[in-house]
């Protein structure tokens, strides 16, 4: 190979909406192959063999042919470096944990130049899979070393740390499994579900229900415990205690055996079990009182198996039982070789946030060596042959037993919810068999836990996984809610500003809270609160995320989805005035019409199945577009003997024209009103075609004839500012 052969990022964009691409945000670089465009895959020694060492996974990719190992086969039979990057750059995210399949790859108007596209879920991490795709195919094409297990342990610690947490990412999923959008707020798991009033806000486990007042209670254990005790939950006998000798007091006023836990503590922290003497009591209090601060609760020690229940709701919608963790001695090894060996390389076990159980570090576990302590070890000791050492007793929560609840044991885990507050709680139970009604064994609750885990529910180690992330959207939403507002979008070169302006006060004044993002401001129930151009991604998600919005209106330029995509994944209404192939996307590489088709067509793609496409009938290419709409279509035009229009009208259709000066709507051969032009003021009745688009939009959205008119006379072209 010669130095000339080489592959050069130009330009990367992240498309953070629906694009011309596909509805989900992407990776759209621009790729400069140079002399690779003359030697396709095919012609490179040895290419294939090194690639697919390196990314075995290739073999899943099913590109074009649609079979698994179908990209392998292009890459056999010749294809070119840009499309191999698309794939490449994918298969690196998968590596790295973030789960990616979409991509495509197209020459653009200079040889050797391509835009490659391809899904990710997080903008940095894409960047950089751009950037490993590029260096491993150059490596792979000269034949030198890469160190790609290096650059894909730096993407997985970039998955860690910047994607949504797998808690949180199954909540999503059940959102959008559901058609309910989501926009995430934070670079933390802080999302919002659904746009606008229809919205509801997560974060992790909490929700915008989760009561404040609830979480200080259940990170209260002593007060936890009184007000389940004083409702009629079994919860062991305990007390307060603030220093080592109170503690061991205490223990002998309660009884031995006891547990010592932080008295605010969570997830197991600090709590040690099953203590009868005083050396282990009053080492425990000191194990807790570094998780806690302040007081630390000596209670009496329940024998049975731990488990976990969690309840959303009012219902308990999985259970998972924990078991203590040993290790059997060889003779020769330490406690901490045995640990590593025999329970660390469980491939459940893990640093990674997507692992059931975390790994056992005997020394830097204080809770690890006091019960190593109670059989006379330390994590240096080397036990005897064949000896059973215990190394921790709680902890290990991941085997699912949902299906072997007992009513009684559900019953009670819902009642501890309630009692304290909480709409979405984990609860920590003792029991010998959670098959068995309470009253028949020694169960009793041990904590109630806010914001509580989720992955042991939803990847157990042993058991059926949990879809808790369902179970938490059908908590938050109705069944039929699909947490959307009406959104309109426009795009267009046709006055979109005050055509945006326009249809957003016809809703406004059917009785909503009406935003509005457009190249003339971003506005509030008709109100300006900022004159810059708003066409844009960031003022619209301001729309989008606030909660007094009951309908928003967008316009988008053909620029805005080249350079950033839409703000919205789906919409109401979708307008498209025109299609015009303007100098300025040249920027874009679209220099013909047939390339503007594919962008303004984004507007309509994004129609729900439920929504209405309002289309200009005298452009052909925007006529075109009404067979790519999910939902239904309204034409306009000024003549009513338009081809598009006539035809629509044979299939019942709805559609608006103009008849001796007044705009004429009709569904099919019925005539539904008649508003006239003379009416308006002259600005508006001298753009027939703008107003007939604003009419239709508010059609499409059921607003009656009436307040149509109304709001077509009231409308004021120069906007009221806000005081603020």
């Amino acid at each position: 190979m010669t130095a000339k052969k080489n592959i050069e990022i130009l330009r990367v964009t992240h498309l953070r909406g629906p694009n011309i691409w596909t509805y989900r945000p992407v990776i759209e670089a621009w790729v400069d192959i140079g002399e690779l465009e003359n030697h396709p895959s095919n012609t490179l020694p040895g290419f294939y063999e090194r690639l697919t060492t390196w990314l075995p996974g290739l073999i899943e990719h099913k590109c074009s042919p649609g079979v698994r190992g179908g990209f392998l086969e292009r890459l056999r039979e010749g294809t070119w470096a840009a499309h191999i990057m698309e794939h490449v750059a994918l298969e690196i995210q998968n590596l790295s944990g973030m789960q990616t399949s979409f991509g495509k790859a197209r020459q653009m108007s200079k040889p050797g130049v391509y835009k490659i596209a391809f899904r990710t879920r997080q903008e940095q991490i894409g960047r950089k899979a751009l950037v490993v795709a590029r260096d491993l195919i150059m490596a792979a094409i000269n034949d030198t070393a890469y160190a790609l297990d290096a650059q894909i342990t730096e993407l997985r610690d970039m998955v860690d740390s910047l994607c949504l947490g797998p808690s949180t990412s199954n909540i999503v999923d059940a959102a959008t499994d559901r058609s309910i959008p989501s926009i995430r707020l934070t670079e933390g798991n802080l999302v919002q579900l659904g746009y606008g009033i229809a919205q509801r806000r997560i974060w992790t486990a909490e929700t915008d229900q989760t009561s404040a007042i609830a979480e200080e209670i259940a990170s209260d254990k002593d007060l936890t415990k009184s007000l389940l005790k004083s409702c009629g939950v079994p919860v062991p006998e305990g007390t307060l205690v603030n220093s080592p000798e109170k503690a061991w007091e205490a223990a002998q006023d309660i009884g031995l055996p006891v547990a010592v836990k932080p008295y605010d503590g969570n997830h197991g922290r600090g709590v040690t079990l099953d203590l009868s003497d005083k050396a282990s009591i009053e080492t425990a209090f000191h194990v807790a009182k570094e998780q806690s601060g302040g007081s630390v609760i000596v209670e009496k020690f329940i024998p049975g198996n731990e488990h976990r229940l969690l309840v959303v709701g009012k219902r308990v919608v999985a259970a998972a039982r924990g078991e203590s963790a040993w290790v059997i001695g060889d003779g020769t090894s330490t406690v901490t070789t045995l640990v590593n060996a025999q329970i660390n390389t469980d491939p459940r076990r893990g640093e990674a946030e997507e692992l059931p159980l975390s790994p056992i570090e005997p020394e830097k576990s204080p809770e690890v060596q006091l019960e190593l302590r109670r059989a006379g070890l330390t994590p240096a000791s080397v036990p005897a042959k064949d000896q059973k050492v215990l190394i921790q007793r709680n902890g290990n929560v991941a085997w699912d037993v949902t299906d072997e609840l007992h009513p009684t044991v559900a019953a009670t885990a819902a009642l501890a919810a309630r009692i304290v507050g909480l709409d979405i709680a984990g609860i920590d139970m003792v029991m010998e068999d959670c098959s068995k009604p309470m009253k028949s064994q020694r169960g009793a609750v041990i904590e109630v836990n806010a914001s509580p885990g989720l992955l042991f529910h939803i990847k157990p180690a042993i058991g059926t996984p949990r879809n808790v992330g369902k179970a938490i959207v059908e908590h938050l939403f109705a069944p039929e809610a699909d947490a959307r507002i009406p959104v309109i979008g426009v795009t267009g070169t046709q006055h979109t500003g005050r055509l945006a302006r326009l249809i957003a006060w016809l809703v406004h004044i059917s009785g909503k809270h009406v935003g509005l993002a457009c190249s003339e401001g971003l506005y509030l129930d008709g109100r300006q609160i900022d004159a810059k151009d708003s066409a844009h991604w960031e003022p619209s998600q301001r729309l989008l995320i606030n909660r007094s919005v009951q309908a928003a209106v967008f316009e988008n330029s053909s620029r805005m989805i080249l350079a950033e995509g839409l703000a919205y994944d789906r919409c109401a209404v979708g307008v498209v005035t025109d299609i015009s192939c303007t100098p300025d996307l040249a920027e874009f590489d679209i220099l013909d019409a047939e390339q503007t088709y594919k962008v303004a067509r984004t507007q309509v793609d994004v129609v729900l199945p439920t929504g209405t496409a309002v289309l200009n009938a005298t452009d052909p290419q925007v006529v075109e577009l009404a067979d790519l709409c999910d939902g239904k279509v309204i034409f306009y035009a000024p003549d009513a003997d338009n081809a598009a229009i006539v035809a629509h009208r044979a299939k019942e259709g709805r559609a608006l024209f103009v008849r001796d000066g007044e705009i004429v709507l009709v569904e099919g051969t019925i005539e539904m009103a008649v508003l006239p032009l003379a009416t308006l003021k002259p600005a508006k009745a001298a753009k027939p075609e703008m107003v007939m688009a604003a009419i239709g939009a508010a059609w499409a959205l059921d607003i009656p004839v009436e307040l149509i008119g109304a709001g077509l006379r009231t409308f004021e072209s120069n906007p009221k500012k806000t005081p603020y």
